[in-house]
């Protein structure tokens, strides 16, 4: 039990004076980076996506007959 009450201990005083926390600016800028990536990634995965389906259907409809 005591090594649980130390661990904790140490991780407090780790997460108060060890770690270097972000502005709130910074944490804003970064969160906005994020989810326009995500927004980009996430049209180019849906233009292949649409690319995919499209072949698909033409070589079905045309060539697989």
């Amino acid at each position: 039990m005591q090594k649980l009450i130390t661990y904790i201990k140490e991780s407090y005083h780790e997460l108060r004076d060890k770690v270097t926390w972000p502005k709130f600016n910074e944490l804003q800028q970064s969160s906005i980076l994020v989810l326009v990536a995500s927004l980009i990634f996430s049209a180019v995965i849906g233009l292949i996506d649409l690319a995919f389906q499209n072949g698909m259907e033409f070589f079905y409809e045309n060539i697989a007959k």
